[in-house]
């Protein structure tokens, strides 16, 4: 029986960010964009179903707006006396280097049924630990 070795995507694109990395010579900094958050707008389509606006300059990646937007809803969750939110769609595109997401989630008192909750609590927290504005 030959055995082979199988190579993931995961694992060609780590071996691949790796190649390109060099050491930064001591007293240098790595300049590195900064995501600048450029706002939420949010919108109550019905008692508990909540779109969110919400814009980047200079997202490293989508999942930034989905952060921002998980964020967003998180804190709306709260400032509604919920402790809950369920995360539905989120649309992502981008114009230039403004990054736009349109996501809506609902929000409950109690724990949504759904693959894709969130305790708004703990991630209210875990944004305002990581920098990420909310609503």
């Amino acid at each position: 029986m030959r055995s082979e070795a199988r190579i993931t995507l995961p694992a060609v694109m780590a071996g691949l960010a790796l190649a390109g990395c060099a050491p930064v010579p001591a007293g240098e900094e790595v300049s590195r964009a900064v995501p600048q958050y450029e706002g939420v707008e949010t919108r109550l389509l019905d008692d508990d179903l909540v779109n969110f606006h919400v814009r980047i300059r200079d997202a490293a990646s989508a999942r930034d707006l989905e952060d921002y937007a998980e964020c967003a809803a998180a804190q709306y969750a709260l400032i509604r006396g919920y402790g809950f939110a369920r995360h539905l769609r989120t649309n992502v595109h981008r114009e230039g280097g403004l990054w736009h997401a349109d996501a809506v989630y609902t929000i409950s008192a109690a724990i949504p049924r759904g693959l894709r909750t969130i305790d708004a609590e703990v991630v209210a927290a875990a944004c305002a630990e990581n920098g990420i504005p909310t609503v």
